[in-house]
């Protein structure tokens, strides 16, 4: 008899993170690996950030906080939504996790009942279905292609809400495809969902920062106060101040809300690291010019990786608005035979076929939902991404 939940059987192990593991595997086994797998800034962590935590390890802030976050930090994050978000928010509409997904998780484990459903845009990130899944509720994927910009109309939502949806999942810019909403888009979305007031909204901001072109960003409850009582906004310091490691994620919403999803964590991890705390408040409160200046080097590796992909045979790259992400399409490659005699028939067997003939790790768009494509993060260096962009023509060439 196995001594494993059946829970467990509803999910599977994050395939970025394991795309990421056997990079690492094989570098450490000498292979000459290029990976664009991980969703992480290649940039350090400011200065400023890192001497706020370290004063704060001598200054003996070591100890238990409250359980989602301190006050300082609660007070911080009202003050970001207010100054770039122009939303109104008191420190017990506040909830601090140890990162975005433990916020995600909190939510949807305080509120979801078996037979509840989440709307979900495809692709999505790739954890958002299992964490609805472990919670017991129900994913509801709507299937967002190229010819929409990978974003969900007005249609497609009224279409997939029921009298059994509890939540809507939008992701802008969008983690795997950079997707981003402009205003009228959102607000089309937003229209919607004022009609239907059982539905609560659920918006992971977390690339909110990083934009390009003069993209405008958007959070719903911005957009259409009238859903402000029903959405949780949930942000982070990992991506735009450079914090992976630091695990630090927030959301804002409902004081009933809040208080449920810190009930979930009182009960799991207790409080995120008080030093981590300390270390967010000076990166919510400090100088925010470098973050601009990195988003103007993000930009111009994308602009680089579109332009060498789309001269890649059987590829097709679209230029996204945000994020750090690429999420071409590799359907021109389906049913070409590699050199060593293998057919290619799914967005798997092209990324495994990169890995093995050319080193070059990126995941494949059936993890998020949406194939055939795959997704590289371009959150690396210059070079990496000019020597990948080349291996991958080079692989796309050897096709028959």
């Amino acid at each position: 008899m196995s001594i494993v939940a059946e829970r467990l059987a509803r999910i599977k192990p994050s395939q970025t993170i394991a795309v990421t593991a056997k990079a690492r595997a094989l570098k450490a086994a000498g292979r000459d690996i290029i990976g664009l797998g991980a969703g992480e800034p290649d940039f350090d962590t400011p200065d400023n950030i890192k001497q706020a935590a370290i004063r704060a390890i001598q200054q003996g802030q070591t100890k238990y906080t409250d359980v989602d976050g301190t006050p300082e930090l609660k007070r911080a994050v009202c003050l970001k939504f207010k100054r770039e978000n122009g939303l109104d928010y008191k420190p017990e509409q506040v909830s601090v996790g140890t990162g975005g997904k433990q916020v995600i998780f909190n939510a949807m484990m305080a509120t979801l009942s078996p037979g509840d459903e989440v709307i979900i845009p495809a692709p999505y990130w790739v954890s958002y279905p299992d964490i609805v899944l472990m919670a017991e509720g129900t994913p509801v994927f709507v299937e967002c292609g190229a010819e929409s910009g990978f974003k969900m109309r007005a249609d497609q939502l009224e279409r997939a809400i029921t009298p059994r949806t509890k939540w809507v999942m939008l992701n802008s810019p969008s983690n795997p495809s950079g997707a981003a909403y402009t205003y009228d888009e959102m607000k089309a979305l937003t229209d919607v969902l004022v009609r239907h007031p059982h539905v609560w909204v659920f918006t992971d901001d977390m690339y909110e920062h990083l934009v390009y072109d003069g993209f405008t960003f958007v959070t719903p409850a911005q957009v259409e106060p009238a859903l402000y009582d029903r959405t949780l906004t949930v942000n982070g310091v990992s991506k735009a101040y450079a914090m992976t490691g630091w695990r630090i994620g927030y959301g804002a919403g409902p004081t009933q809300l809040i208080k449920a999803m810190a009930n979930v964590q009182s009960q799991s991890t207790s409080n995120p690291s008080s030093i981590s705390q300390a270390a967010a408040v000076e990166a919510l409160v400090g100088p925010q010019d470098f973050i601009k200046e990195r988003a103007e080097v993000f930009r111009q590796r994308r602009d680089l990786v579109v332009s060498m992909l789309n001269q890649a045979t059987g590829i097709h790259c679209p230029r996204p608005e945000g994020a750090f992400y690429v999420y071409p399409s590799c359907a021109g490659t389906l049913g070409k035979t590699t050199p060593a005699g293998a057919v290619l028939k799914t967005d798997e067997d092209f990324v495994t076929y990169l890995l093995e003939s050319e080193g070059v790790a990126v995941v494949q768009g059936s993890a998020f939902g949406l194939a055939p494509h795959f997704r590289i993060s371009y959150a690396t260096s210059t070079e990496a991404l000019e020597e990948a962009c080349r291996r991958i023509q080079r692989a796309t060439a050897a096709l028959r």
